[in-house]
């Protein structure tokens, strides 16, 4: 590949980041490379053992940075409400300088989370919704800091449906269901940046895609498509390389979108990506937003600009 590389990724020494789903794929590999280059990474995993393994790995590696596993479990909102103390545990720090919003579940049969959500809207919006709000008191007070959200090429296909985001009245289609939860996504990444730069807010948002990369994230796609990707698709230390120029490019302004640069952004180098129309319409980002803060319990709370009071 060619273009922005691991190389171009800055010195991260000093900034502590906390990545979901880190213990595989895309996560995993973010959270390597965010190491090398010398950050405090906490590997936020749902499976204790998965994500002990993965920082251990991580660490074997001898980065300039540091891993640790803290455990998270997005489909539990409790779980997610435990985090802050969980983190405190993992890393002795008062700053969160990134949060990367990347783990999620795709095109499983019809399940539910603890609180009865659908598990992919649940998991992959919902508990990324939750786990921002919670933890953006301490962003919020670290300069330079920054939010990625990692949607999917699969939000140019998705639809909100307000009126039954659970899949409690229609018939389940998963990947219909899929494309919806990374469709809310976009807009959750578009619609905090709306709200941040009217608070005052100097928290940077921005948001990215893998393209097409093989991944354990396709486990529950079929034999068909998992053989397709492991022919075609990006190997993981590509495809988190969007996700990357997101986190770490200092000309990645607030708003922004990442993806591969290639054929309908499948493949190559890390470029600005298109926005989906449906995903730039602020009035329904506007009542998904109040509805996940329903669905969820958690509020924003947005911290004044500093020098004002309030």
């Amino acid at each position: 590949m060619t273009g922005w590389t691991f190389d171009d990724i800055p010195d991260q020494t000093g900034r502590t980041a906390v990545v979901t789903g880190a213990n595989s794929g895309i996560g995993f590999e973010t959270a390597r490379m965010l190491a090398r280059k010398g950050a405090r990474v906490v590997l936020a995993c749902r499976d204790p053992e998965k994500g002990e393994s993965a920082a251990a790995t991580i660490r074997a590696g001898k980065p300039q940075g540091t891993a640790t596993f803290a455990p998270l479990d997005l489909a539990d909102l409790d779980s997610v409400a435990a985090f802050g103390t969980a983190l405190d545990t993992a890393v002795d720090t008062d700053r969160l300088d990134l949060l990367v919003d990347n783990a999620g579940v795709m095109v499983p049969p019809l399940g539910r989370t603890r609180q009865g959500f659908e598990l992919q809207f649940g998991t992959n919006h919902l508990g990324h919704y939750a786990l921002t709000g919670r933890l953006l008191p301490l962003l919020e007070r670290t300069p330079g800091s920054r939010v990625v959200v990692v949607a999917s090429m699969a939000q140019r296909d998705g639809r909100i449906d307000l009126d039954d985001l659970n899949w409690e009245r229609r018939r389940y289609a998963p990947g219909a269901a899929y494309a919806q939860s990374k469709l809310a996504n976009m807009m959750f990444a578009l619609e905090l940046r709306r709200r941040l730069a009217a608070a005052g807010s100097g928290l940077c948002v921005t948001a990215a895609h893998p393209g097409w990369t093989a991944t354990d994230l396709g486990r529950t796609s079929g034999a068909v498509a998992r053989f397709v990707s492991t022919l075609v698709g990006m190997k993981p230390h590509d495809g988190a390389l969007p996700v990357l120029r997101a986190a770490t490019d200092p000309a990645a302004e607030s708003g922004s979108y990442w993806g591969p640069a290639g054929f309908a952004g499948m493949s190559g180098p890390p470029v600005r990506a298109r926005v989906s129309t449906r995903a730039q319409d602020p009035a329904v980002a506007k009542r998904l937003w109040e509805e996940s803060a329903r669905l969820t319990g958690v509020p924003f709370t947005f911290a004044a600009p500093r020098g004002k009071a309030g």
